[in-house]
């Protein structure tokens, strides 16, 4: 029998399964990688073979999957034994490569086991655990054609290499202190301090001294600080030009990330799980239980004002090593672990990046030899309306594809200006590039430009069209027109329902629901509260909010004031500057009321996005954003603070397309505000909006529904809407492996080339 094997089969100790399964069965001949998968020739007794193909499907190892299989009889061969075959390079490349996976227990047990030749080492991998996207220059997933080429193994690693019954048997990641990457601690002038096990040591007496470490970890630069250390966290704040924005956080253990938040068994799964992603948890409130008998102290100035903390534990050796009880007398216990960049910048792969982008920022580097050939930040995932979602995806998750019905030409997408990935169709796959961040920046250009490259050739596809978003001021927009291929423009909010329609294999018709920020509409206004019907040949926009104004443009982004101004103006005209208790100066309101009553420099939006910041800073939770999101995000954490069923009325008026009317909505706010707590408000703003998301859905008479957007990333509206929804009777799809932010787009701009152009 020849067989071949489509799937992820490769980087997770398939062969060695393979042979160990041809033995025990008494089959001989070989086992291969091939560019598209797997390749078996075996021959022997065929009811031998049969119970060799029932155990392949019923024995995997973890991880493995098989997305095709397909077997050919041939004449007998005449093999000698079963053995590995040097991997068969062809012109198709799979589809299904395995994203870096967390170091495994047994790794884990082997570093601190003083008998072991792997004890404290940084590098220590095997068949289950280690680095893989990250690591890999093309495939097939060979030794040679990864970051560790230039590491020769040693005989005893080569000796574990070759034996079968070892779970590093043909593991292409194998490597020891002898043989392998090896640590270097430079400081700030680039000084030579220490290297090996010194090093280390080192680096963890300077996180203990309050200083600013930056570590070369799996897919990128991580700068670490001492969590419990105030003075450091604010120094790494202040040399980081993040003065608010939560940090996230590295903990020992489960036992420690259980002290600090609420953590339920999905969220331990999702923590605990290969991808290691940061996990953004409810924190304890004192008054309401937790072990505070911790050791260790958070400092405040980690996620200042915020009730929701992002967790992760370590997930490589060094990450292990820094954080162990056996590596200093007073072990680190929770580390502040944010991306190794500079503000709005790349993450930094190697050490002449590192030692120059990150200085003034980092005190020390501790970094290594074994090369990173692509940057993956860690992912950030959410429990929201019982499901895991991905917010942010790179590492653990990137490059996993999603599977198409039918196959489509190669085609190129290439995503937004804001938390930009790019993807490609690769036969009846889309591969979504990992998070690459905003295009504001021309290192993230570059970045992105880089990317594009590097899944082309990866994936060996050659674009015949390329999809863009609507908006021709976009950085990647912009980028598209410079290409020889034909370009197609996909409106944003359609790419968004399309994206989340892609990730759960829906073909339309659709009712999408896509709140956000703002995109570009197809009549060159600001969207961002839109029912989109999802047809065959594209969309109708069914309905959308009442606009408003946006005073200063841009700077209403940044300002949640400036939203509450234009909410305001709207609904009460000029007298609204009567009014005493507009956080404004007088200056600036002269100003603003000038700029409005002309129509200057003050867009036209339906945003969903602006009405959640408009709303908190009438609440008084947020006039200025200190980051994105924080306004939107200290709405939803007042909302949930409190529970209840009320809501505000809201008018629809019967037009084409249907125009949602909030100012009632917005005038029973204001008296509301005269009486009642703004925890209360917002819980019914909340409510508010699902009653809107229902009323709308029972009009439209779709009966499948997609929630898609970046507001979609608020838990309190995401869930009251699912659950009203659910309960009128529609099935409702949300996001859980893609982004309900701006890093799906690109995704929703492939599958948009099944029905446009």
């Amino acid at each position: 029998m020849k067989i071949n094997i489509k799937g992820f089969v490769q980087g997770l100790g398939f062969r060695p399964f393979i042979v160990r399964l041809a033995r025990q069965h008494r089959q001989k001949g070989w086992v291969a990688n091939t560019g598209s998968g797997i390749t078996i020739d075996i021959e022997g007794l065929s009811e031998h073979q049969q119970d060799f193909l029932d155990n392949l499907h019923n024995q995997l190892p973890p991880f493995a999957k098989i997305d095709s299989l397909s077997i050919a009889t041939l004449p007998l061969a005449g093999f000698d034994d079963f053995q590995i075959k040097a991997s068969k390079t062809d012109d198709k490349q799979s589809a299904f490569v395995l994203p870096d996976i967390a170091v495994c227990p047994d790794c884990v047990r082997d570093i601190f086991d003083p008998a072991s030749r792997y004890y404290r080492y940084p590098f220590t991998s095997c068949c289950h655990c280690g680095p893989r996207y990250s690591l890999m220059t093309r495939q097939p997933y060979d030794r040679s054609r990864t970051g560790m080429a230039a590491f020769k193994s040693c005989p005893a690693c080569f000796k574990d290499y070759q034996a079968i019954d070892n779970r590093r048997f043909h593991a292409q990641t194998i490597a020891c202190p002898n043989c392998g990457p090896n640590l270097s601690l430079l400081d700030e002038s680039r000084n030579l301090l220490a290297e090996k096990h010194d090093a280390l040591r080192e680096a963890i007496g300077q996180l203990q001294n309050g200083k600013i470490v930056a570590i070369k970890g799996i897919g990128g630069y991580q700068l670490l600080v001492d969590a419990s250390n105030q003075q450091a966290v604010e120094r790494l704040r202040l040399r980081k030009h993040r003065p608010q924005k939560p940090f996230a956080l590295m903990v020992a253990d489960l036992g420690t990330a259980q002290q600090l938040c609420k953590i339920n068994a999905l969220e331990q799964q999702t923590l605990s799980s290969a991808a290691a992603p940061i996990v953004l948890l409810n924190r304890w409130d004192t008054a309401c239980g937790g072990d505070f008998s911790r050791p260790f102290a958070l400092t405040s100035a980690v996620a200042p004002g915020s009730n929701l903390l992002g967790v992760m534990l370590p997930y490589s050796p060094l990450h292990h090593l820094l954080l162990s009880k056996d590596s200093a007398e007073q072990p680190l216990h929770v580390l502040v672990a944010t991306s190794g960049n500079r503000h709005n910048e790349p993450i930094c792969i190697d050490e002449q990046q590192a030692l120059t982008r990150l200085a003034g920022i980092a005190d020390y580097f501790l970094t290594h030899d074994r090369p990173i050939l692509r940057p993956l930040d860690d992912s950030v995932v959410r429990l929201i309306n019982g499901k895991i979602t991905v917010l942010r995806r790179a590492r653990g998750y990137a490059p996993l594809p999603i599977a198409l019905k039918t196959a489509m030409p190669d085609t190129l997408a290439l995503g937004g200006q804001l938390k930009n990935t790019v993807a490609i169709s690769h036969e009846n796959h889309i591969i979504v590039s990992q998070h690459l961040g905003d295009l504001d920046v021309e290192a993230t250009q570059q970045q992105f430009q880089a990317t594009l490259t590097d899944l082309q050739d990866f994936y060996q596809i050659t674009p015949t069209r390329i999809m863009h978003d609507l908006h021709g001021g976009y950085a990647s927009s912009r980028f598209a027109a410079n290409l020889p291929q034909s370009t197609l423009p996909v409106q944003h909010h359609y790419a968004h329902a399309l994206s989340c329609m892609a990730e759960h294999g829906l073909e339309p018709p659709v009712l999408g629901i896509c709140w956000d920020g703002s995109g570009l509409g197809t009549d060159n206004t600001l969207w961002g509260g839109e029912f989109l019907i999802i047809h065959k040949q594209g969309f109708e926009r069914y309905a959308h909010f009442a606009p408003f104004s946006l005073p200063g443009g841009h700077k209403a982004i940044q300002e949640p004031r400036r939203a509450a101004l234009g909410l305001l103006y709207e609904t009460f005209g000029t007298s609204v500057f009567e009014r005493q208790d507009l956080p404004f100066s007088a200056q600036e309101l002269n100003l603003l009321q000038s700029a409005l009553s002309r129509e200057l420099n003050c867009p036209r939006t339906t945003s969903a996005g602006r009405l959640f910041d408009a709303i908190a800073s009438l609440l008084g939770l947020c006039h200025i954003n200190g980051y994105e999101g924080q306004a939107a995000m200290a709405l939803e954490q007042s909302a949930a603070s409190t529970a209840s069923e009320l809501h505000y009325d809201f008018r629809i008026q019967a037009k084409t397309p249907i125009i949602v009317d909030w100012k009632i909505t917005l005038e029973q706010l204001l008296e509301d505000m005269q009486h009642n707590p703004a925890e209360l408000i917002a819980a019914k703003f909340h409510n508010t909006l699902a009653e809107i998301i229902q009323a709308i859905a029972l009009m439209a008479g779709q009966k499948t529904i997609v929630l898609s957007g970046g507001c979609f990333q608020n838990a309190c509206l995401t869930e009251n809407a699912a659950k009203r929804l659910t309960h009128s009777g529609f099935k409702v799809y949300c996001h859980e492996n893609i982004p309900p932010n701006d890093g799906g787009l690109a995704l929703g701009q492939l599958y948009a080339a099944k029905y446009i152009g």
